[in-house]
């Protein structure tokens, strides 16, 4: 798969990485995968969570507030699980540069992966500008983000 130099949330291709145990299965990534096309890849698997868990939010911030000491991501359970989402974000960071990756196509709104927008760490459901740790240290470090909401309108899928 060397010709690859995109890489996306492992969910959007039917992995089931979310916290619950689902996944955010969008036919289109499971094509590209299939074509060879794109790198799959999951933060919280690589960060070391287990599936399921309860969810988390970014508290105090977002992504980029976590990778400078300013923010953490907590579960509902109360626990700080901050460092699962670093070392997540790290490794993702390894592989695309270990592959030539170019560009990430994230899971919107995600603790890890959201571009743009995420929770806002209340367990409200609630939306706040920002970028989940993965995202943004990708985006620190040259890498387009774009979630999958953008990307799949860009290129017009019929899903």
């Amino acid at each position: 798969m060397a010709q690859a130099t995109m890489m996306a949330s492992a969910c959007l291709a039917g992995v089931c990485c979310v916290y619950d145990g689902t996944d955010n299965r969008r036919p289109f990534f499971a094509k590209l995968v299939a074509e060879k096309k794109i790198f799959l890849f999951c933060p919280e698997l690589l960060g070391g969570m287990r599936v399921p868990h309860p969810p988390s939010e970014i508290a105090g911030g977002d992504g980029f507030g976590v990778l400078a000491g300013a923010a953490r991501v907590v579960s509902r359970d109360g626990r700080d699980v901050t460092e699962f989402f670093v070392r997540g974000a790290q490794k993702a960071l390894a592989f695309a540069h270990k592959h030539g990756v170019k560009t990430a196509v994230m899971k919107a709104r995600s603790p890890s992966c959201g571009c743009g927008m995420i929770h806002n760490g209340t367990f409200t459901k609630t939306l706040v500008c920002g970028f989940g740790v993965t995202a943004a240290l990708l985006k620190q470090n040259g890498i387009e983000v774009i979630s999958d909401e953008e990307y799949l309108s860009a290129v017009k899928t019929e899903e």
